[in-house]
């Protein structure tokens, strides 16, 4: 089915073929026409499947007629988690919207906020925000809600993962009640279920299988090793496997700025993104990967959502993450598009729970490899691959 069979005028159909999209993925062709016919929607997709274009193209076409809008108000919503992935949301927004007379922004914290309250006051067709920001806007009197259309809640799992419920409750408070809600989640929690119930009404629900974008084009493969050894094993399979690019995924602040020092130390230039750094240098460093002038992110997991490469080669997880989602969404960086890629985890004995609980949320082994120089002292035990952890149970 081409983009052309989904009720969207020419203007966005050039826009998508200018970016290359042949045909529509899974989730934009159910999402599209639902949210074209004006329903509520409740849709369960992880990032990778395309989910962006599935509400961004339909609210586009929505909002796509000759209206004047007012000072401080704005016309959709879409409110994200992390900065990374607001300013991703709002660039995929103004390329979708190039043929189009609607104006978009993002907005979130980190920066000074007179230049965003400057541009408010023009009024906005489409605005990205994380929550906090949003709150802080409408607290100054700087941004109005009686002119919305449509909200987004897009990575809902991950903005509660996050603690915003309580903003996302102040902000939904003040909105129109007449108005269309979509609701996007990677998982379908108990969490995310109540919020879905109290934003969306008589909603249409889809969902795109989660085994979708960890399957054929993604190579996964672990290696065991000793935590010492980490960082030499790194090291080791950037040179001996000639690695082009890879985004790697650490827990903690301190170990990724240390981790960026050891490479360093071995000759392999890398930069580390996290809470910890200003928005002006993340956005520095993320610029630098995309671009190929940086090879080697360290990243910790709030990255995990908000990095969005075309063609990333490979992503690491040089920590293995303690919750299974959170490896689906690491690991989605890459093979995206129909492209290939590569996800390759470090697994030390402390590790060995989190592996069983991963592979059983995959419904198969992770293939291990084994390097000459890096044989474990803590040997790691087959997996099981039917581990349920006991908060589960």
């Amino acid at each position: 089915m081409p983009f052309s069979k989904l009720g969207l005028s020419d203007p966005i159909l050039k826009a998508v073929a200018d970016l290359g999209y042949t045909a529509p993925t899974s989730i934009q062709k159910q999402a599209i026409p639902a949210i074209l016919s004006g329903r509520d929607l409740i849709a369960v997709a992880q990032t990778g499947t395309g989910k962006t274009a599935s509400f961004v193209l339909p609210i586009l076409e929505a909002l796509n007629i000759e209206r004047k809008l007012r000072g401080k108000r704005i016309r959709a919503l879409i409110l994200v988690p992390t900065r990374e992935l607001a300013i991703q949301v709002e660039a995929n927004v103004a390329e979708y919207s190039k043929y189009l007379s609607l104006s978009s922004m993002v907005m979130y914290g980190g920066v000074d906020s007179e230049a965003q309250k400057q541009r408010l006051l023009e009024g906005v067709d489409i605005l990205v925000a994380t929550p906090g920001r949003l709150l802080d806007m409408v607290y100054q009197r700087a941004l109005h809600f009686d002119e919305l259309e449509v909200l987004v809640l897009d990575e809902a799992d991950r903005m509660l993962d996050m603690g915003f419920i309580d903003d996302i409750n102040k902000i939904i408070h003040r909105l129109p009640g007449q108005r269309q809600s979509l609701l996007f989640s990677a998982t379908m929690t108990d969490d995310v279920r109540y919020l879905a119930d109290t934003v969306n009404d008589d909603a249409v629900e889809i969902s795109v299988s989660p085994g979708s974008a960890t399957t054929p084009k993604i190579d996964q493969w672990l290696v065991t090793v000793d935590k010492d050894r980490k960082s030499a094993l790194l090291s080791h399979l950037i040179n001996e496997l000639q690695w082009d690019q890879a985004l790697i995924f650490i827990e903690k602040r301190h170990a990724a700025a240390k981790l960026v020092s050891q490479l360093e130390k071995r000759g392999i230039k890398a930069e580390a993104i996290h809470g910890g750094r200003s928005q002006a240098s993340r956005e520095r460093v993320l610029a630098e990967f995309k671009s190929g002038e940086l090879r080697f992110l360290v990243a910790t997991g709030i990255a995990a959502r908000g990095i969005d490469i075309d063609n990333l080669t490979r992503v690491v997880n040089y920590d293995l993450p303690y919750e299974s989602d959170d490896y689906i969404h690491r690991i989605g960086r890459t093979g995206r598009a129909g492209a290939s890629g590569e996800a390759i985890s470090f697994v030390a004995k402390d590790n060995f729970k989190n592996l069983c609980a991963i592979e059983s949320r995959l419904g198969h082994i992770i293939a291990r490899k084994e390097f000459e120089g890096f044989d474990v002292k803590k040997v790691v035990p087959v997996s099981i691959l039917n581990y349920v952890p006991k908060n589960r149970r």
